[in-house]
């Protein structure tokens, strides 16, 4: 008789598939076992982390992120550690990226895009209100559950209410270049700063 495949547990979690890779990360289905409530499990290698300088960047969208309870934000349940591995517990998010929606299925219909907007607007109204500017909104960050609601992820390149004021964040460049409103290209290049802060999509 052959013994049953013992799945690997982090914590409470037992880890399956992955559902998502990128440079710094895989992103794992996993669930809970005390629950059974389905998560996303991101897994960050530390050297890589340091390596590239990104702990800071790591914390910071941890601790923003825990500022946020909102249904159209995706919420972060808890963060634990390894000797070499950082695992962040997720909700999961079963319907993809809103860009991949709008690439397979072209211009969406008014009242569908209505909804979105406004479930994008009371999210960035509740962000603001906690003091947290989320910096970088596009499609590729904004995410669909099983029921087609909008959640608001990749908080990366945030800013802090404290932050804004200190260091005149509002006044900077950030997001992702491919966004960016020509003139803001513009006024880089001009002052002598052509590299914008975020990520090329």
């Amino acid at each position: 008789m052959s013994q049953p495949k013992i799945k690997r547990r982090v914590g409470k979690y037992e880890v399956g598939r992955t559902i998502g890779e990128g440079t710094f990360a895989k992103v794992k289905f996993a669930r809970n076992s005390e629950t059974g409530e389905p998560v996303a499990l991101k897994i960050l290698d530390k050297e890589k982390v340091l390596k590239h300088k990104m702990a800071e960047q790591i914390k910071h969208e941890v601790a923003t992120m825990k500022l946020i309870t909102h249904p159209n934000v995706v919420r972060i349940y808890e963060v634990m550690g390894s000797k070499t591995k950082i695992f962040i517990v997720l909700e999961f998010v079963t319907g993809g990226e809103l860009f991949d929606k709008i690439v397979n299925h072209g211009r969406m219909r008014e009242d569908e895009a209505r909804r979105y907007f406004q479930q994008l607007i009371n999210a960035v109204d509740y962000c603001h209100s906690r003091g947290v500017y989320h910096r970088d909104l596009k499609p590729e960050n904004l995410l669909l559950d099983a029921y087609g609601n909008l959640k608001v992820s990749d908080f990366g390149l945030s800013a802090l209410s404290q932050q804004v004021r200190e260091d005149g964040l509002l006044h900077t460049t950030c997001g992702t270049p491919n966004y960016a409103a020509p003139r803001s290209l513009m006024i880089e290049v001009m002052m002598g700063r052509p590299q914008i802060s975020g990520r090329v999509a």
